[in-house]
């Protein structure tokens, strides 16, 4: 672990113990609200809020578009060159309200390709 990864553990600590953050809340959000903050404290951005929702709050649609293995994954799935913002929300759309089950199949496809899921060259 890094000095710096250290340090804004030791600042969400601190925020909790003194009350500035409220942890115990957190659950009672919606998926906006806890994006903007969790990504409000040090060291946390969109990415990582999502991923804390997905593995730890256990959020059903989660559909990160920072995700890069998730963008590998729709290229592969869908032979597409290149997964732009639009057509990310498109899948978005497609999958919910399930979207984190989806992340998780993605997932496993840009890991570990089936013959027929390739990228397009």
């Amino acid at each position: 672990m890094t000095f710096r990864k250290a340090e804004y553990i030791k600042d969400f600590a601190c925020k909790v113990l003194s009350g500035e953050f409220d942890i115990e809340s957190l659950p009672d959000k919606s998926d906006d609200e806890l994006i903007a903050r969790l990504s409000a404290l040090k060291g946390i951005g969109v990415w990582t809020a999502e991923m804390i929702m997905t593995f730890c709050m256990q959020r059903p649609d989660i559909f990160s578009f920072g995700d890069l293995a998730i963008h590998r994954g729709l290229r592969m799935l869908y032979h597409h060159k290149n997964v732009d913002k639009k057509l990310f929300e498109k899948y978005r759309r497609r999958y919910s309200p399930y979207g984190t089950v989806a992340s998780l199949y993605i997932w496993a496809i840009a890991a570990e390709p089936f013959p027929k899921c390739r990228i397009m060259l």
